[in-house]
């Protein structure tokens, strides 16, 4: 293990910092979750460190100051490389963040060229002649084409970059991938004259892959992508093997899910946890709203319905019924949603509920920043990308956050077995 920060991770969501967290921790890195850039000067055992923001959805501006100020903060700890991680749909539009936060960490690192890597083969995210599939369907023909914040209807990386970049894009295809690191290099150097910064999006189809874009490529100081990567280059960088000793993901104390996304997999686990016998309640947006429902009077019905069984409370609807809610106003039907689920997780906290699972990025977030913990050591993951997550404040505490495309059917009951200490 080395005494240096390895590698710095800002991530675009909490969701995605705990995804890129877990593929790290996977490699052996002793890993440290942030919640945001850390204010205090303590200092931590790591060879990497994830700041979670919250720039996938923010204001340009705001996402690209936010993203400076965490890059500074690794650039304090000596951090060896940067690592900007967004969403492994891309999550992008013409008027995008990805780019002008790539552009602004070159700038700020003063280095030449990044790679874009957002695949993740083992979610069903692949990269092929430098287009992004979801499960084998191209990205614009996807469910993800009506995403309600951030709609996808470019699957082709680099012209999903050029409306948004300052610098072009090079793609490095599977039969240049092929080939020795010196040939690579010599045809990313013959492609790229005359430009004074440039993209590099390499191919990548299957998991072995990430093994070779990590030789190739690993040297960079800036880098970015999803977390397909991650466990390679945490390897290369450590040199430790897998299967490193993890902080226990079992705890006592009452389960609860709460889930706000209303994607096809999180609709689906909900599905099965109901088909279980599980106790669920769906909260409804409009009494949100209205002020017919509260957090504090949803909260104490549940207790008494659920009759010490584990609990899933949900907003997550069908598209048809989210579009319904979103012609009230999609700003305010999601900050009613994020505000009561958030102060509903704080209320089972504090009537002794240990093992906290969350579906939904935006969710996720307004959770862990009403909960307040700031830092997070990593645990086993539940499913690719998932880990159990253990607040260094609160060591008693286990919380899953989850993309709400993430995971299996049976996610939900596979959590909250996983983190549950056997009586």
């Amino acid at each position: 293990m080395s005494d240096k920060l390895l590698i710095g991770c800002v991530a675009d969501d909490f969701t995605g910092a705990s995804d890129a967290a877990s593929f790290l921790a996977k490699s052996g890195m002793r890993t440290m979750l942030f919640n945001g850039v850390p204010k205090t000067e303590q200092s931590y055992e790591m060879d990497a460190a994830v700041i979670a923001l919250k720039t996938r959805t923010e204001e340009t501006g705001k996402a690209v100051e936010d993203s400076l100020e965490a890059v500074k903060w690794f650039q304090k700890q000596d951090a060896c490389h940067i690592y900007s991680k967004y969403c492994s749909t891309f999550d992008s539009t013409p008027d995008g963040n990805i780019g002008p936060i790539l552009d602004a960490i070159l700038d700020e690192c003063k280095e030449k060229s990044s790679i874009i890597c957002p695949a993740l083969p083992v979610n069903g995210r692949t990269v092929s002649q430098g287009k992004l599939y979801v499960n084998g369907v191209p990205l614009d023909e996807s469910p993800m084409k009506n995403h309600p914040l951030t709609p996808m209807w470019e699957s082709d990386l680099g012209k999903l970059m050029e409306p948004q970049s300052k610098y072009p894009c090079i793609k490095v295809t599977e039969e240049i991938m092929k080939g020795s690191k010196e040939e690579i290099e010599q045809y990313i150097a013959k492609e790229s004259q005359g430009k004074e910064k440039f993209y590099l999006i390499p191919d990548y189809v299957k998991d072995e892959d990430a093994a070779k874009i990590a030789e190739v490529f690993g040297d960079m100081k800036v880098l970015s992508g999803g977390s397909g990567i991650l466990t390679e280059l945490g390897k290369k960088y450590c040199g430790k093997a897998e299967g490193a000793a993890m902080p226990s993901s079992a705890t006592e104390g009452r389960g609860i899910v709460l889930a706000g996304s209303c994607s096809q997999a999180t609709l689906e686990q909900i599905r099965v946890f109901q088909e279980a016998g599980h106790y669920s309640c769906k909260i409804d947006p409009v009494k949100l709203l209205d002020g017919t429902d509260t957090p504090e009077r949803i909260w104490p019905c549940v207790l008494e319905e659920s009759q010490g069984k584990e609990i899933l409370i949900y907003s997550s609807d069908t598209p048809e019924q989210v579009k319904k809610m979103q012609d009230i106003g999609k700003e305010k039907v999601a900050n009613a949603i994020e505000k009561a689920i958030s102060d509903l997780a704080v209320l089972a906290e504090k009537d002794g509920f240990r093992r906290i699972i969350v579906a939904g990025g935006e969710t996720s977030g307004a959770v862990t920043k009403k909960m307040g913990y700031d830092a997070y050591l990593i645990g086993e993951s539940i499913a690719p990308g998932v880990p159990v997550m253990i607040p260094a404040e609160n060591p008693q505490i286990r919380l899953v956050l989850k993309s709400g495309n993430f995971g299996q059917p049976d996610f939900f009951l596979r959590a909250l077995k996983m983190t549950a200490k056997e009586k």
